[in-house]
């Protein structure tokens, strides 16, 4: 119950870092019986992790964070909304547990409305006291009414009528709230909401949220590394949008929340590796709102290991410095606003490569290399449609290959056939053109560690139908490219 890596760094340390990162909100997890059970958060930090016998971590607190080491459990918790506030940093206060330990799994207790420790009323009891406590704090922006609803005991009909319930005790306590609504099976199912819609009333207020991993899947995550990529790619592109994100679409859309993702980032997971790039891609072109799973590198104590590592933390194990400044890197794109509602400037592309988190750009005296760079100053881009042109904006160049292997160039030849793209592959990711051979070439970004964009022979690229790519398990992302809309100015 004691916010990870007090006893690594000062908290306004930890706070700075978080938005020279890029990262401008936390959602921050809490425990119903923290605020429901004063046996647990009156006891102070010192004693929490006194009575885990973690004097390493204690001390730690007591050099880094002295402040904070006799303030009880509560106190402590909003001593860190204080200080992200201070640093201009949103918070989201995410309900993800009621009994405090490590979550989630489909028998825990804690997965569902009425399972062992998970008690309605005093769930409704901890919204109140938590909408209360921090109704006076700007930074605090919206709160999510429960993490990763999951388990045998879940039913549609019991949510319907606990999330409305939950959401009108946010709301009457504090209306400029957003109220967070998370689905079922651990947070990636709002199908149900097709056939019968929630139908909380609370104006301008309610935000659909879901989560995506590798893992997420019955088979967890084989597919990723045992299939085509950009056939799986594909599928569970579908799947998520067919069953979460989907509520941002169409004619009647909802705010939506991508409220967890992330990866091993140690980049030794080969499922890990080769679902990022497809969720980058989806994500950048819808610019969805998101949270990373995680900040933390190391935890106090986790499933009874003291000072167990996070491979999925930003952050190193000892909070000095980010765990992979690459992934950083491939993140920048999603941490800007994309789309503006309220820009006047005309919609245009980004040409966004996953591998590298870079944008294809122009540079050169006469406008002739392309290459990768940061998204910020990347080239504006329209296309003409499948098969059509790829314009420089405000020009009258366009893209053009040249031949396998060698550079993609600008060109005033904008009806040839190496003048005309296609999304050729199941995944839509590959862009391709035809050279004068009449073989097709797809834009690559050779590797991640070079800037230049050539066209090269379509890696895994499906043709014409004739399923000579079928099953192909070479990894195509090189070669990956995304059309991500834009309007900024």
């Amino acid at each position: 119950m004691v916010v990870e890596g007090l006893h690594k760094r000062p908290l306004r340390e930890i706070a700075g870092g978080i938005t020279a990162m890029g990262f401008n909100c936390v959602r921050l997890t809490w425990a119903t019986y923290m605020f429901t059970r004063p046996s647990y958060g009156n006891r102070s930090v010192a004693e929490s992790l006194g009575e885990l016998g973690l004097s390493e971590a204690k001390e730690g607190v007591a050099r880094n964070n002295p402040e904070l080491l006799n303030l009880s459990l509560v106190e402590a918790y909003e001593a860190v909304v204080d200080e992200l506030g201070r640093h201009g940093v949103m918070v989201v206060l995410d309900n993800h547990v009621s009994k405090p330990k490590w979550c989630c799994a489909e028998d825990d207790g804690n997965g569902f409305f009425g399972d062992k420790y998970f008690h309605p009323k005093e769930w409704l009891q901890g919204l109140t006291k938590v909408a209360h406590r921090f109704k006076d704090k700007s930074q605090v922006v919206a709160m999510s009414m429960r993490n990763e609803l999951r388990g045998p005991n879940q039913t549609e009909h019991i949510w319907y009528k606990q999330i409305r319930k939950g959401g009108r005790t946010i709301h009457s306590i504090n209306p400029n709230l957003l109220v967070i609504v998370s689905g079922l099976e651990f947070d990636t199912d709002l199908s149900f909401l097709k056939q019968k819609p929630l139908k909380l009333k609370l104006p301008n207020k309610v935000v659909f949220e879901a989560h995506w991993y590798s893992f997420s899947s019955i088979t967890g995550g084989v597919e990723w590394t045992e299939q085509p990529l950009n056939q799986i790619c594909h599928n569970r592109t579908e799947w998520f949008e067919s069953g979460a994100a989907f509520v941002g679409t169409g004619s009647n859309p909802a705010p939506f929340f991508l409220s967890e993702f992330g990866i091993d980032l140690r980049g030794v997971n080969p499922r890990d590796n080769r679902f990022f790039g497809c969720f980058l891609a989806f994500v950048a072109q819808r610019d969805l709102d998101w949270a990373l799973w995680t900040l933390q590198g190391s935890y106090y104590y986790r499933d009874g290991v003291v000072g167990q590592e996070e491979t999925y933390g930003v952050l190193d194990y000892n909070w000095d410095k980010p765990r992979n400044p690459k992934f950083l890197k491939r993140i920048r794109i999603l941490q800007d606003i994309l789309q503006d509602p309220n820009s006047n400037v005309p919609k245009y592309h980004l040409i966004f490569h996953p591998r590298s988190g870079r944008c294809v750009s122009v540079k050169g005296e006469g406008q002739d290399q392309i290459h990768g760079r940061n998204c910020k100053k990347g080239s504006r881009w329209s296309h003409d449609g499948n098969g059509g042109a790829i314009r420089l904006m405000g020009s009258g160049l366009c893209l053009k290959a040249v031949g396998d292997g060698l550079p993609a160039k600008l060109s005033t030849d904008c009806s040839s056939p190496q003048a005309r793209w296609k999304l050729i592959s199941k995944s839509k990711l590959h862009i391709a053109a035809m050279d004068e051979q009449g073989k097709p070439l797809c834009l690559d970004g050779k590797n991640s560690n070079s800037s230049s964009i050539l066209t090269r022979t379509c890696i895994c690229a499906l043709q014409d139908g004739d399923g000579s790519d079928l099953d192909c398990l070479t990894n195509p992302q090189r070669q990956w490219f995304k059309f991500v809309p834009s309007n900024l100015p």
